[in-house]
């Protein structure tokens, strides 16, 4: 069912179409950016690093990405992967949590591009106040976990990184190591049904956001992309890949981008007032993935066999007006039961990141509650 909470993309014409394609777009296949992923792929060119403009961003409907709780512990640690990578993370506790029994804990995982403390570190916070133990995580290649060179995208090591964060969880003494779930933010969504579907010991899994990454880079938004698209990209990643082997510099595409212009479209600049502002800037290499690594979620398909996830509770959240939204949705037409949509009214794609007037925290907690026992 759907639920609402009331408190819930000749050789003359290529030519011309890639062109074309960097002149237009400003988000490219990474975040989705619907006028961009029509023009169909990724910028090529090297992204630049101005200063970044920190003004305060929209704070409306307690637009709050930094908040921190008296109520809670907070403390850095760090696990390694079977890859024999370092991930880290933040592990919260409540403060009046008897530590001398087993608690149900829950793996946070950040946007894709981002760093725990962009979103995944507010809701772990959040969640450690209603009771549960909570661990945020930087997927590899990304924030403070291992992995060279930065940016690159791997869609096994991030699937890998939820379960090594299980594996980390389970040998904490106050910790139930039976109960454990995880919350995926955006495309981190799409990571944990990908290590979810492999890994029995999450028990129950909540997407927010949530951007299937292979299906929007494949297709774009809407199906926006077309084949012959799709193969010039893996065409200049290709020749990119050669560059780079001969010692050439590395090129970084889509993500958030760090100039707005008259150009610019909605969806550039509900981004750009998250990761380029105050209200969630933390580094302006955020959102950019290396170009050449970018075209391996091409093949990544994490909806594909979701349904043996059942008998596992699924909980999808998106936003009533959020341009990810059909992601949400394809999920859970394909997903077996138990499986919950809950549409938050009013609320955009970014807008669940770090606005808690909107983000249905208590929803979240009585899924896990239900779940976790």
């Amino acid at each position: 069912m759907t639920d609402t909470p009331t408190t819930t993309k000749s050789n003359q014409a290529m030519k011309h179409t890639l062109a074309n394609t960097r002149r237009r777009l400003r988000w490219g296949l990474l975040l989705g950016s619907l006028s961009a992923l029509s023009a169909c792929a990724a910028t090529s060119a090297s992204v630049a690093q101005p200063t970044p403009n920190l003004a305060s961003g929209d704070t409306s409907n307690g637009a709050n990405n930094f908040y921190t709780s008296d109520r809670v512990t907070v403390q850095r640690v760090t696990f390694r992967n079977q890859y024999r990578m370092n991930v880290a993370g933040t592990l919260f506790v409540p403060k009046d949590l008897n530590r001398g029994a087993r608690h149900p804990a829950i793996v946070v995982g950040h946007p894709m591009g981002a760093v725990k403390e962009q979103s995944a570190n507010l809701y772990a916070t959040k969640m450690a106040e209603r009771g549960f133990v909570t661990l945020s995580l930087d997927l590899s290649f990304w924030g403070e976990s291992d992995g060279e060179p930065r940016n690159v995208v791997s869609p096994d090591i991030y699937a890998e990184d939820f379960s090594a964060a299980v594996d980390f969880l389970r040998t904490q003494p106050f910790v139930d190591r039976e109960q454990l779930g995880a919350i995926g933010i955006c495309g981190s969504g799409s990571f944990v049904i990908s290590a979810a579907k492999i890994d029995p010991r999450i028990k129950a899994i909540a997407t927010v956001s949530m951007y299937d990454m292979g299906a929007a880079n494949r297709n774009g938004l809407r199906h926006s992309v077309t084949l012959e698209q799709r193969k010039a990209l893996l065409d200049e990643a290709a020749r990119q890949r050669d560059v780079e082997f001969a010692g050439g510099e590395v090129r970084y595409t889509s993500g958030t981008p760090e100039q707005l212009d008259a150009s610019s479209t909605a969806i550039d600049r509900e981004f750009y007032d998250f990761y380029r502002t105050a209200r969630g800037h933390r580094s302006n290499t955020t959102t950019h993935p290396t170009l050449t690594s970018n075209v391996k979620f091409m093949n990544f398909y994490p909806f594909t066999d979701i349904e043996t996830i059942s008998p596992r509770p699924l909980l999808f959240i998106t936003g009533e007006n959020a341009h990810s939204r059909e992601f949400s949705e394809e999920a859970y037409r394909l997903a077996s039961e138990p499986k919950e949509l809950a549409v938050v009214p009013g609320a955009g794609h970014v807008d669940l990141y770090d606005r808690v007037n909107l983000i249905p925290f208590d929803r979240l907690a009585t899924f896990f509650q239900a779940n976790l026992r």
